[in-house]
């Protein structure tokens, strides 16, 4: 199936059904009174985020999405009958903002969760509703109301534990592949990686955490050169960054140390916030770098770098701060298990620090007051 991150479609709720000016007409009851009953409401579209579906090519082709219209209303106290909802299944990730507003819609981040695009218009009242003791014969029954239509951008941000960049080639789907039950496209040559691949890690048996695994940037990204730059927004959901670095490149020339710096700098370039997440170093492919010279090669690529974090020692507590550097092979697996679990420590980490900042937080009790409603303490 062909990945669609994003799509544009129209939202057209149903039309309420107008009420009824009818009057009661029966054998023997000459004058039964008003008995026109409302109009149904109109249906009303909804989006609901499902974890079975990972793409929205559906909605690349189908771009109108209307509810039908509520019933009339009918004589004999008869009200219409409400026009069915539509529910369109989105994956879970999914960012729906309003095309003419710009504002943020929805965001759907957790399975089964259920948010109204475009509301139903009400159904309009019957003459019943306007019968009193100086009007015993009203004719006025009122019209069913517009359903809401928007128009809505579609944007699919893949949510991850541990997202993968680096320059094409740098070995991030072999590593994915490694660690991992992902099979992505493997070869030797750049941009094998089209669209984003997602990758559950199991740590032990108990534990696991998903990684995601984007095409690869090179320079000038950020104004769109490439193929990485349509999938950054997908690392802006992920809590931890892994920069993957191919440091024994096969064409001759290419500098490691520049070419990372680079990556840093399109980050930059593309948005400070996902500049700022934290980011290791992964130096990739140290197997075909012979025993002697893997140190010198490290150490000369981190001073190019400006490489000045020592690596933290977390024999008491975990350092959730400090960059990390990590030399692997993902090819041979070699050190990726220390890296998996390295990664599972600062994800327990991290939610147990959460867990306590919640804890800490104030209860704010709810007290009555005088007029009756229920405000903060």
């Amino acid at each position: 199936m062909k990945f669609i991150d994003e799509a544009k479609i129209e939202v057209v709720a149903g039309r309420g059904g107008n009420g009824a000016a009818s009057f009661r007409r029966e054998k023997f009851v000459p004058k039964g009174g008003p008995d026109g009953g409302d109009g149904g409401r109109g249906g009303s579209v909804w989006a609901v985020a499902d974890e079975n579906i990972n793409t929205l090519v559906e909605y690349r082709f189908v771009k109108r999405y209307q509810a039908k219209n509520g019933e009339k209303g009918h004589g004999s106290d008869r009200y219409g009958r409400g026009a069915d909802d539509i529910e369109l299944r989105m994956p879970v990730g999914t960012l729906i903002r309003d095309v003419d507003t710009e504002q943020v819609v929805a965001d759907l981040t957790h399975h089964g969760q259920k948010v109204c695009l475009a509301k139903g218009g009400k159904g309009g009242l019957g003459n019943i509703h306007f019968k009193s003791s100086v009007n015993r014969a009203p004719k006025q029954a009122t019209p069913g109301e517009d359903g809401e239509a928007r128009s809505l951008l579609l944007e699919l941000k893949v949510l991850a534990d541990v997202g993968l960049l680096g320059m094409p080639n740098a070995g991030k789907s072999t590593l994915i592949s490694s660690v991992s039950a992902a099979r992505p496209k493997v070869a030797d040559y750049p941009f094998t990686t089209l669209h984003p691949n997602l990758g559950v890690v199991r740590s032990d048996d108990n534990h696991s955490f998903v990684m995601a695994d984007i095409p690869g940037l090179i320079e000038g990204a950020a104004e769109g050169a490439g193929l990485g730059h349509r999938f950054l927004k997908h690392l802006s959901r992920t809590g931890l960054l892994l920069h993957v670095v191919d440091l024994a490149p096969f064409d001759e020339g290419v500098e490691p140390a520049a070419e990372a710096l680079a990556i840093i700098e399109e980050l930059r370039r593309y948005d400070e916030a996902l500049h700022d997440k934290p980011r290791w170093l992964v130096l990739n492919k140290i197997d075909m770098l012979v025993d002697d010279e893997r140190a010198e090669r490290v150490a000369q690529f981190l001073a190019d770098i400006g490489w000045d974090h020592p690596q933290p020692d977390d024999q008491f507590e975990f350092d959730l701060t400090t960059p990390r550097v990590f030399q692997i092979s993902a090819l041979a697996r070699e050190g990726t298990q220390e890296l998996v679990q390295t990664i599972q420590r600062y994800l327990d980490a991290k939610h147990e620090l959460l867990a306590k900042q919640q804890a800490e937080q104030p209860v704010m009790a709810e007290v009555p007051t005088t007029n009756g409603l229920i405000q903060p303490e």
